[in-house]
């Protein structure tokens, strides 16, 4: 069980969450503020004052008094109109991380949900209840508000679940799980709603996923350098401490233990023709280095959001008002995505090139054309590097900015909106076609670095090769190959390659 302190719990126990699915706890010392903000609301739910979205409509609705014996049906009635989200089903792993987000909103006690709404959610992520919600509908602000109603309504026994693999209407699986839905009190319904957790989750996974592609990239990167007979001088370390960028830093250090002791690399220190290696392979520092740096900068922004409160109003015990303001405006997610985004698709547009260099004989060093042995008869990774042409297209298409296309929503009320939610859900496609376009640079490499035996790599790198070899044999004669590269990128999203090399880099 991990015990989650709300303001302060770090990407790194949110990535083991993700990964795992291990049961959380919010810290039993947020239970005094979460009670005191309850109390505001179900006060100002008693009173006659309008407090927005306690005793009045939503939205355009705002000016509309609601009585008070009406506020339950009221809460009822918000999540039920608002489970409008089309579109494939969220994965599992990604409605749980959006899940343990709201509980660290909701335990910040400004919200003003009662601590059962709490227990109900730790409660559904013990036992495995997981809301089924529709990808699509949320144009991130006034919150994420579809796909967080769905999440809502499978609290309060609406809507559909998942339970023990099967898909079915929420009240069964909590009957199943043994739990009991919910009855939304005062603000309960919209504090549930409002926020920016179905944006963040899916900007997390994007980022946790980025970062297993980047390191991956840089193993294979080492590969290819070694596969095409490549020198290893832009990677001393007095060039990038000139320059002073810490992932550029990174990347070269990693590269050199990765490389040291490659036989193929000593075979050809003197004597070598050739100035200087095109850029795909002077050039890894810098660019997969550059994108290293835009990762971490998008990981501080996810790291404060993944902590925030974002939902509207807001109960400020400490001043003993209940505030209406902005916080489920999701700009800053949409930006942390657009910036996550370009860099998956640049990590993508230098592999590709290492890809198209390995395969071309006029430029490989004398490796065969197409990495086959017998060339003509066989066509070898011809269309395996077509197909990385295709999906690094398809990422720099991909990788145009979201956040920058606003629309006005919800008669002209919510005029300005983030689109951070499907900016952050591109992010799964993008990550997707990366790890395809590492899988091919692999498979090219292995089979490069294969043909300049007797000679051999470093044994990081052959371990890699012996890892990839297990699964995915050499290519002798043309076959069919899109298993071949399932399985490689498969390695890639998994963890794999970086695991076997040793490659890891501080996030």
């Amino acid at each position: 069980m991990i015990s989650l302190s709300p303001g302060s719990t770090d990407l790194a126990t949110l990535r083991t969450i993700y990964r795992t699915g291990a049961p959380v706890r919010l810290d039993p010392s947020a239970r005094a503020g979460v009670d005191a903000a309850a109390a505001m609301v179900a006060k100002a739910a008693a009173g006659e004052a309008a407090v927005y979205g306690i005793n009045t409509g939503f939205g355009k609705l705002a000016s509309t008094k609601i009585a008070a014996k009406d506020t339950a049906t009221l809460q009822r009635n918000l999540i039920l109109s608002h489970c409008c989200g089309v579109g494939q089903p969220l994965s599992e792993a990604r409605t749980r991380l959006m899940m343990v987000l709201k509980l660290l909103s909701l335990g910040r006690g400004a919200s003003g949900v009662r601590w059962q709404v709490i227990e109900l959610i730790e409660a559904m992520l013990e036992r495995g209840v997981i809301p089924v919600v529709p990808e699509q509908g949320s144009v991130g602000a006034s919150g994420d508000l579809a796909p967080l109603a769905h999440m809502t309504a499978a609290m309060i026994g609406a809507g559909e679940a998942m339970f023990q693999g099967r898909r079915m209407p929420a009240d069964k699986a909590l009957a199943e799980a043994g739990l009991t839905p919910v009855v939304l009190g005062p603000k309960e319904g919209l504090g549930l709603i409002n926020g920016t957790q179905f944006s963040t989750a899916n900007a997390l996974a994007g980022l946790f996923d980025a970062w297993r592609m980047a390191e991956a990239s840089m193993v294979i990167a080492a590969l290819s350098t070694d596969a095409i007979m490549g020198s290893t001088a832009p990677l001393v370390p007095e060039i990038h401490s000139l320059r002073g960028h810490a992932g550029q830093i990174d990347v070269a250090r990693g590269m050199r233990k990765l490389m040291k002791g490659s036989e193929i690399r000593e075979s050809h220190r003197e004597g070598d023709t050739r100035v200087q290696d095109p850029y795909c392979i002077r050039c890894q520092p810098q660019v997969v280095g550059a994108a290293l740096d835009v990762l971490r900068m998008a990981a501080r922004t996810l790291e404060i959001e993944a902590n925030a409160v974002t939902d509207n109003p807001l109960v400020l015990v400490e001043r003993g008002e209940i505030v209406s303001g902005g916080n489920f405006h999701a700009e800053y997610v949409g930006f942390a995505a657009d910036q996550i985004a370009l860099a998956v698709a640049e990590i993508g547009a230098i592999a590709q090139r290492r890809v198209a260099l390995m395969v071309d004989p006029t430029l490989s060093h004398d490796l065969p054309p197409f990495l086959t042995p017998d060339p003509g008869l066989n066509s070898g990774f011809m269309i395996a590097e077509v197909t990385t042409a295709a999906l690094m297209s398809e990422n720099k298409h991909l990788a145009n900015p979201c956040v920058t296309d606003s629309t006005p929503t919800s008669a002209n009320q919510e005029d300005h909106v983030s689109m951070a939610a499907h900016g952050a859900l591109r992010l799964r496609r993008m990550t997707d076609n990366l790890s395809v376009i590492l899988g091919v640079e692999l498979l090219c490499a292995a089979q490069g670095i294969e043909a300049r035996a007797p000679l051999v790599t470093s044994e990081r790198l052959q371990a890699v090769i012996a890892h990839l070899r297990a699964h995915v044999p050499t290519l002798a004669e043309d076959r069919y190959l899109a298993p071949d590269i399932e399985a490689a990128a498969a390695m890639v999203r998994d963890g794999d390659i970086a695991r076997v090399a040793g490659m890891e880099v501080a996030a």
